[in-house]
């Protein structure tokens, strides 16, 4: 599963978003959204994943690989990250 922390207001994370939902329709891979910018939870939790290697959003993890992505992105480097190549 990947999971794609975000900020409401964050314009990398809006331009981003329109990948992630390209790629959730077109490869059916499944992506948590975790808001964290108004939910310090959600923040807790990108905290436990990132371990201070980016430090900001968008950040996207894979459970599956243990992988990141910090910041914005190609889709298809987002694919191809999603596939665990």
């Amino acid at each position: 599963m990947l999971i794609n922390f975000y900020g409401k207001e964050c314009p990398h994370c809006i331009r981003m978003a329109e990948l992630v939902e390209k790629l959730k329709t077109e490869t059916g891979v499944s992506v948590e959204e975790r808001e964290v910018w108004h939910d310090a939870e959600n923040a807790k939790l990108l905290e436990s994943y990132d371990k201070n290697s980016c430090g900001g959003v968008p950040f996207f993890y894979n459970t599956e690989t243990g992988g990141s992505i910090c910041g914005e992105t190609s889709y298809e480097e987002l694919k191809n990250w999603s596939e665990g190549k």
